[in-house]
């Protein structure tokens, strides 16, 4: 070994000045090590900024969700005011003040509604009231005839009195004035911020659609203004339809009520002509049941009439009345509508019920100019005829169920 080291470097100082030495043969490759790819880090923190941000939104949109609907609410009610307040303005009222005036004017109308219903209601409770031992003495004697019983009003009086039912009853609804008290305020909190927003959508629509158009191009400037223009002419036309039935109800239920001699019939005809029009699909037996209450009160057969006209009545209102009024306001068809109502109950409840049908109408008017459409072929089966090929395929089927050696009905 030592004699090959020493010949080794000999022959390295045997070299010729200005040469490199021999490389040595290269060794086996390194083997690489596992290790985290550089990309992971980054997409880990995008994900959970992204999941952190869905989740924030989420709960951001659940807790604003009262907000929105309350806006909807607003942006619907200036849709349905706008023709009003238009046609004001064209004739040198300022657009403010035209709105001011309509507000009014709804403000009235359902202040007088309320404190008319109101005095009706209070009326009816001291009646009651007043009522309650006669109507007591006269459930004692039925009882007392039907069971053979010896029943006597004070003493049924101070069993009610003093039972632990009524005791608990009575600890619980005062417990509950403060829940029912915060329900108020709210709702009044609720109505507050619904006629603000409406009022000034509907005195600022030019410049809310100025602003809106000022962020499309051109081209979807006018398709915003057109899908607008319908907005309003379909809500409008909904509720001033609604309104005129309404007001056609209200009279001929007073006129009945008014005939049969039942107390605060003006009243209960506003009832039923707001309620019946205004509540989809429920509405005519919400608005049907006080007068029958307050008619039975009378006499029982008072209740009997009074139903039998709301059911006659609604018959006609649906199949001679509502087509004639809606037909160039709303022109939607009657399973579309029940349909569309029963879709925005479960979306958004009441308030979905209510915005339902000028919005699918508001839809169905709008898509309407971008569906082509063709003239229809004079085949019998379009007006519901059929032919009489299905009639031989039917005697086909019949010969082959019961086989080829059988004798049909032809004699064949």
């Amino acid at each position: 070994m030592a004699a090959t080291d020493e010949n080794l470097q000999v022959a390295d100082d045997a070299a010729p000045p200005g040469t490199t030495p021999p490389e040595e043969p290269p060794g086996p490759a390194p083997v690489p090590r596992p290790g985290m790819p550089r990309w992971l880090p980054r997409a880990m923190v995008l994900a959970l900024a992204l999941i952190a941000c869905f989740q924030l939104g989420s709960w951001a949109f659940h807790q604003i969700t009262g907000l929105l609907i309350n806006v909807l609410i607003a942006f619907f009610l200036a849709l349905a005011v706008e023709p009003a307040v238009s046609w004001m303005s064209a004739r040198g009222l300022r657009r403010g003040l035209a709105t001011g005036l309509v507000f009014f004017a709804v403000m009235i109308a359902c202040a007088g509604f309320v404190v008319l219903m109101g005095s009706m209601l209070a009326g009816q409770i001291v009646d009651m009231v007043e009522d309650f031992p006669k109507y007591l003495d006269q459930v004692i004697s039925w009882v007392n005839q039907t069971f053979h019983t010896e029943l006597n009003r004070v003493e049924v009086q101070d069993s009610l009195l003093h039972s632990d039912w009524l005791q608990k009853y009575v600890q619980n609804s005062a417990t509950g004035v403060l829940d029912v008290s915060g329900q108020v305020l709210g709702g009044l909190f609720q109505l507050l911020t619904i006629a603000l927003f409406s009022f000034y959508f509907a005195a600022d629509g030019p410049r809310l659609r100025r602003a809106l158009c000022s962020v499309l191009p051109p081209a979807k400037q006018a398709e915003v203004l057109r899908a607008w223009e319908i907005a309003v002419d379909k809500t409008g036309g909904y509720l001033y339809s609604r309104g005129l039935m309404a007001l056609i109800s209200g009279i001929a239920h007073y006129i009945l009520l008014q005939a049969l001699g039942v107390p605060y019939a003006p009243v209960l005809a506003v009832w039923v002509g707001l309620v019946s029009q205004f509540i989809p699909t429920i509405g005519t037996y919400l608005a049907g049941a006080l007068p029958m209450l307050i008619a039975f009160t009378v006499d029982p057969w008072y209740a009997l009439w009074v139903l039998i006209f709301v059911v006659v009545y609604q018959q006609f209102e649906n199949y001679m009345l509502q087509p004639k009024l809606t037909a160039k306001t709303v022109d939607i068809h009657p399973a579309v509508a029940f349909g569309s109502v029963i879709v925005g109950t479960a979306l958004l409840g009441a308030v979905g019920a209510l915005i339902a049908i000028p919005a699918v109408a508001t839809l169905q008017a709008f898509l309407g100019a971008y569906v082509k459409r063709y003239d229809v072929t004079d085949d019998p089966r379009v007006h519901g005829h059929r032919r009489r090929g299905g009639a031989t395929v039917l005697a086909r089927a019949r010969r082959a169920l019961r086989g080829p050696n059988e004798p049909n009905s032809e004699g064949q």
